[in-house]
């Protein structure tokens, strides 16, 4: 199992939340999916390591854009 963590930027409602849980669920080898609103993050877990460009991608789909770390 593997986890990783992103900020969320954009989201402002628990609609923003569900769209981001949804999208990332979708990405192949993704396990689950937290999303807190108050603090933007992003939490994926995974059967092993995701690119990152692939949980941005399904972010951006959803409307929202991942903070640069």
């Amino acid at each position: 199992m593997s986890t990783s963590t992103y900020t969320v930027k954009g989201m402002t409602c628990g609609h923003c939340v569900s769209s981001v849980k949804e999208e990332v669920g979708e990405v192949p080898g993704v396990t689950g999916v937290d999303v807190e609103l108050e603090s933007g993050r992003l939490t994926v877990h995974s059967d092993g390591p995701i690119a990152a460009d692939l949980i941005e991608a399904a972010v951006k789909e959803a409307g929202y854009e991942l903070v640069a770390s």
